[in-house]
């Protein structure tokens, strides 16, 4: 309680999470960022999803004439289907396969111009984010890393009080941020401070990442009500309130992340880069002028 650096299962538990963080760091940083993006999707989809209207005024083109439209603007892509708008000066849908796969387009009633893919830029990215999100872009495969990488950051979720206890003295300390301290201390600072206070979202993310990667893993621990509000508690789509404190908790790992590997530079790494830079001089130094050598070593 009062000298916790000292004890040697924190040591234990110190070495659990630095080489846990250092697998899962760019992993972390990926699903914080995308989780954090993708919390206001289903708005976002709704608008992107809207259709066009269009507003020539002039005698709608029939369905023929759109077929040989797209036909004429896609003529190395097979035809699949053309569906007629539901309003009048809503836009024809255009069905292509390529390779193997279905795209939409959406053309002009009237004139019968390429209007564009049905989903604006946002919502392509938006879906591309979702997949990277839940799958890494891997589909299954993705799915089971991603389960993995939940299990790594409930890990780290739960090694972590342990490192930041500083002792009874000096706890209140790793609870602030010193904006003025020097770069190494700040960096120290942030990824305490940060990890106290919204310690509950991380580790409810691992929780619940494995849950839903792996569903029925965590059934012998949890019930059906504690599983149900693990799975909302991910997501946070409770109001707008509750998603815009999610959309910013959901960059948390990825402070941490970042936070984490600039500590085990500062800590570890630059001081090997230094050694091995002072191992290079010594060598080079060695093949000219022994007095030069003589002259690297006691400063040593």
């Amino acid at each position: 309680m009062e000298r916790p650096q000292s004890v040697w299962p924190r040591k234990a538990f110190f070495q659990v999470h630095l080489w846990t963080g250092t697998l899962a760091c760019l992993y972390v940083i990926a699903v914080s960022v995308s989780g954090s993006a993708i919390v206001f999707l289903q708005e976002i989809e709704k608008r992107a999803h809207r259709i066009m209207e269009t507003t020539a005024g002039r005698t709608p083109l029939t369905t023929e004439e759109v077929w040989r439209r797209a036909e004429q603007s896609y003529p190395s892509r097979e035809l699949l289907e053309v569906i007629e708008p539901r309003k009048p000066g809503e836009p024809y849908a255009v069905v292509l396969a390529t390779g193997g796969r279905r795209a939409e387009r959406l053309f002009d009633p009237y004139t019968g111009a390429d209007l564009g893919d049905p989903r604006r830029l946002a919502s392509r990215v938006l879906d591309w984010l979702a997949d990277l999100h839940d799958n890494l872009l891997l589909g299954l495969t993705g799915r089971m890393l991603n389960g993995l990488g939940a299990l790594l950051l409930l890990l780290m979720s739960l090694t972590g009080p342990v490192l930041w206890w500083p002792g009874i003295k000096n706890w209140r300390r790793s609870i602030r941020v010193k904006w003025s301290a020097r770069p190494a201390r700040l960096n120290w600072d942030l990824h305490s401070a940060v990890g106290f206070w919204c310690y509950l979202f991380v580790l409810i993310w691992g929780i619940s990442g494995i849950q839903l990667c792996f569903p029925g893993t965590l059934d012998f621990a949890l019930n059906g009500h504690v599983r149900y509000w693990v799975t909302a508690l991910h997501f946070g789509r409770f109001n707008a309130v509750t998603k815009g404190i999610w959309t910013g908790a959901g960059l948390v790992p990825g402070v941490l992340a970042v936070t984490g590997g600039l500590m085990w530079w500062n800590r570890v790494l630059s001081k090997k880069v230094k050694r091995l830079r002072v191992r290079k001089t010594s060598a080079a130094s060695a093949g000219g002028s022994p007095l030069v050598v003589k002259s690297v070593r006691s400063e040593f």
